[in-house]
């Protein structure tokens, strides 16, 4: 498998991870956005792989998910902070 295909496959595996943490913890879409301080439009473009996140907005994910970057990013398949 080439690096650009892992890269995709990691991108969707993060897309998933953050979807999962905002359904456990029972916020919608513009509740989560809301608390990233961003807009619902922009929280959605991260979601759907067309804006990569930045590294400010993963560090508020960390803060609201209780999980590490890593995991969220799909770097480790544990949920551990």
């Amino acid at each position: 498998m080439d690096e650009v295909h892992k890269m995709r496959i990691r991108g969707d595996i993060m897309r998933v991870n953050i979807e999962v943490e905002r359904t456990r913890l029972q916020k919608t879409k513009t509740e989560m956005s809301q608390e990233l301080g961003v807009t619902y439009k922009t929280y959605n473009s991260y979601i759907n792989g067309k804006t990569p996140i930045p590294s400010d907005i993963l560090e508020k994910l960390r803060d609201i998910t209780g999980r590490s970057i890593d995991y969220l990013l799909g770097l480790q398949t544990d949920n551990a902070s």
